[in-house]
């Protein structure tokens, strides 16, 4: 099957890429200076699994407690390649996140270019081609949707997995091109795969790969299925390792999956308005909120007025693709790619999110733009003003339509600034949401200003009373301010809502330890260390119990366990030398303190580096007068 470029100067299409490159980096320019939030934490900030790049199988095991990377390598291993950069300095992941939603773009644009050059189609857009992929993939790059899959670092997986599936469609068109498909088949069966390790939503790459063969190439399922019948069974085998991710990730630490908090219907009913608030959000993005919390649609009124709009979209987009294969392709794609998140499936940590639209978007945009194009060739005619003044008038649309979207995608940067930022806003868009109240509160907090955080995590309590986090933000915010009764109080209300809460026990136990109730300090702070067993302050705070309960043995074993996970701690070998010193054990506590004070002096604690000199010095005159 021959190609036939549209007649166009040859310096368009390196002009386009530059456009492309140039816009979407301007548009996402002060994203650089965001910081980590929310999920970042699991992510990145504690996630020990991308600390080092070998040997290969620790990035590519991310952790299995239900981070965003849970089942998902290929986005931990784009991790640690992130930390092995720049550490937990935030620009390296920013740039890397840009990074890939502007290849993603490119692909967008070289995919629907040669699309449109397709002997199917070049007989009407071929002439327009260049124009049309660089409008549309302009409007998806820029679009305000598309800040919490960019800006927002543990989305990662969303631009990603675009990518990938771009990556995929792209190999399947220059297949049908090449005279020696081998290469591409290649690149189209790996691009699937890595997909496939990357998240879910690449589970209908190879269904819509067979669509868009049968629409656009090969003109029938038959003909399609007859001529890359090999390329289609071995994208359907990437299948395979994406149900061991699935799998393994063990229904991503009871956020998603059947039996979770959210039944299957419930969350069905929900899907319908918020498949139609997406599309809203298309045309009029505003406004975007980062989290929306856990909320499902419960009445008839929730639920009926928006499942009669989705049902109607589902219905014409299946008889467009018997009537008008080419439409019905965009809508049947834009329910296979939703499927995964918005259909029966529960998230229960995320009934809504915006994010999900990353890929769907575009569908929507490739209908709008070339309807509009269309539409206005059509009121035009062939006429002078057809040919002279329409494509102005239109490239001035154009570029006036970019420049609200970048300017709103600038604007909406702003908010991921801080944590503290970010959780204004959604507290302040979304009021009812008990999360963002509790995250908001953690972020006061974070500042010293515990009084205002008391406030945020009663709101967070008030519109979700059984909410073991906010109890537990409250016991820890009512304990930094003396109020250990209470807080004790908190801690148990947290352990009753959810009583393998590790955090909680550990929290427990570090007040209980505090006011001298050591044995009930220490039950906690066990099952603490039984539950989270990649934190070390469980480990931490049940060495400082069993010293002061004069199990010096058992305390410098608990500050080693600790130091194992953490051994960037200067606190930890702090402890870890005063429990040796009081064993007696003075060279290897001067060790200890020298370990402190170095990291002491990298991590910038004066304070504590001039107390470690002191101790240091105590501890030489010691030796020197034990041993002469």
């Amino acid at each position: 099957m021959n190609e036939r470029r549209d007649e166009i100067s040859p310096w368009i299409v390196p002009l386009a890429v530059a456009i492309i490159v140039l816009v979407a980096a301007a548009s996402f320019s002060n994203s650089f200076g965001g910081s980590f939030v929310f999920d970042d934490e699991g992510a990145i900030w504690g996630n020990r699994t991308i600390r080092q790049l070998w040997p290969i199988w620790s990035p590519l095991c991310p952790p299995k407690h239900g981070e965003p990377v849970t089942g998902r390598p290929v986005v931990n291993f784009s991790l640690a390649i992130n930390y092995a950069i720049g550490g937990l300095r935030v620009q390296s992941y920013h740039a890397t996140n840009l990074a890939i939603h502007v290849a993603a773009a490119l692909l967008l644009f070289a995919l629907l270019r040669r699309t449109f050059l397709l002997p199917t189609m070049r007989d009407v857009w071929g002439t327009a081609a260049t124009p049309l992929a660089l409008t549309i993939a302009l409007l998806w790059a820029v679009h305000p949707l598309q800040t919490e899959s960019v800006t927002y670092l543990a989305q990662r997986s969303e631009s990603l997995v675009g990518l990938f599936y771009l990556l995929t469609l792209y190999a399947l068109a220059r297949i049908a091109a090449s005279a020696h498909p081998f290469g591409w088949c290649a690149v189209a069966v790996l691009a699937c795969l890595l997909g496939m390790a990357t998240k879910e939503v690449m589970v209908s790459a190879p269904l819509v790969a067979l669509l868009y063969d049968r629409t656009f190439l090969a003109g029938s399922f038959r003909g399609a299925w007859r001529r890359r019948r090999g390329l289609y069974l071995a994208l359907a085998a990437t299948w395979l390792p994406l149900a061991w991710f699935v799998a393994t990730a063990g229904g991503r630490g009871g956020t998603a999956g059947f039996g979770q908090s959210v039944g299957c219907w419930a969350y069905l009913g929900t899907q319908f308005g918020a498949i139609v608030h997406y599309l809203r959000l298309i045309a009029w993005p505003s406004p975007l909120v980062f989290d929306y919390g856990v909320e499902v649609a419960r009445t008839a009124a929730e639920i009926v007025p928006y499942a009669i709009v989705v049902t109607l979209l589902l219905v014409a987009s299946l008889v467009a693709l018997w009537r008008w294969p080419r439409l019905g392709f965009l809508g049947v794609c834009f329910f296979a790619l939703l499927a995964p998140t918005s259909s029966i499936v529960p998230v229960a940590t995320q009934t809504i999110a915006e994010h999900r639209m990353y890929l769907p978007l575009a569908t929507v945009l490739i209908a709008a733009t070339v309807g509009v194009y269309w539409a206005c060739r059509r009121i035009a005619g062939s006429g002078r003003f057809a040919r002279l003044v329409l494509p102005w008038l239109l490239g001035v649309a154009v570029v006036v339509s970019c420049a609200t979207l970048g300017t709103l995608t600038f604007e909406r940067n702003k908010d991921y600034r801080s944590e503290l930022a970010i959780w204004q806003d959604t507290a302040a868009k979304s009021p009812r949401n008990a999360r963002a109240h509790n995250n908001l509160g953690n972020a006061i907090a974070a500042e010293g200003r515990r009084e205002e955080a008391i406030m945020q995590f009663q709101e967070a309590l008030q519109w979700q009373p059984a909410f073991p986090e906010a109890h537990n933000n409250l016991g820890n915010a009512l304990a930094g301010l003396g109020r250990s009764d209470e807080a004790i109080g908190q801690f148990r209300l947290a352990l009753a809502a959810r009583p393998d809460y590790g955090e909680a026990h550990n929290n427990l136990g570090s007040v209980l330890a505090s006011r001298g109730q050591l044995d009930e300090a220490v039950r906690h702070l066990r099952r603490a260390c039984e539950i989270e067993l990649d934190s070390a302050a469980p480990h931490a705070n049940l060495g400082l119990a069993m010293v002061r309960l004069g199990e010096l043995d058992e305390a410098i074993a608990e500050f080693r366990k600790a130091l194992a996970i953490q051994p960037e701690s200067a606190e930890l070998y702090f402890n870890l030398g005063d429990a040796l010193t009081k064993q007696g054990r003075l060279e290897d506590a001067r060790d200890a303190n020298r370990a402190a004070l170095q990291l002491a002096d990298l991590q910038g604690k004066r304070e504590l580096a001039s107390l470690l000199r002191v101790r240091i010095a105590s501890l030489d005159a010691r030796i020197k007068y034990n041993h002469p």
